[in-house]
């Protein structure tokens, strides 16, 4: 199973990606976790990418790609995925498309968490990480909104994108998404 989590920061893609990834046993890749892990181990990408995280901006995409890239192909070709923050935008979408398909790992399915944006502001402000500031937290979901809902419409377009309804106790919208992606699964079979 190849999986996209999409959604705005707070709407539980970290949370959901790593139960799907558990279920079909295949790496849960955050991008947010691998950034946070360049910039803790003093990495030439943690450098150039905290200030972009700090003011709650995207890593520019040719840095990504090549991290996302990196991490699903060494030591091999990961058989199956689950992309938590990445793609981010259409440029990404476009690029990663590009090198999935050359390598036989295109997406399986798309998962949209949808959220309100006051549930999002409740959620991050609990969250206590260092760059969830309310005007980060605004910021963030401003440039969601700007960068990354159009790629909705690319999805859809591929006819891979599930909206999911994020609102609810975290096993209730687990259980929604696993049984969209058991929908998926069945009809590939």
């Amino acid at each position: 199973m190849r999986v996209l989590m999409l959604g705005a920061p707070g709407s539980g893609k970290g949370t959901h990606g790593a139960r799907v990834a558990a279920r079909h046993g295949v790496p849960h890749v955050s991008t947010g976790e691998l950034l946070r892990e360049q910039i803790a181990a003093g990495s030439e990408l943690g450098r150039i990418a905290q200030p972009y995280m700090e003011r709650g901006d995207l890593v520019p995409d040719h840095l990504i790609l090549s991290m996302v890239v990196d991490r699903l192909m060494n030591p091999v070709p990961a058989a199956g995925y689950v992309l938590d923050g990445f793609p981010r935008t259409l440029p990404q979408a476009k690029a990663a498309y590009e090198v999935a398909l050359a390598a036989g790992l295109t997406l399986d399915a798309v998962v949209c968490l949808e959220i309100g944006h006051d549930e999002l502001i409740r959620r991050l402000s609990r969250r206590g990480r260092v760059d969830d500031t309310t005007e980060t937290i605004v910021h963030r979901i401003d440039v969601y909104e700007a960068q990354t809902l159009p790629l909705l419409d690319y999805y859809d377009g591929r006819g891979i994108l599930h909206r999911i309804d994020a609102l609810g106790a975290v096993d209730e919208v687990t259980a929604r998404v696993l049984n969209a992606l058991d929908r998926v699964a069945a009809e590939r079979a």
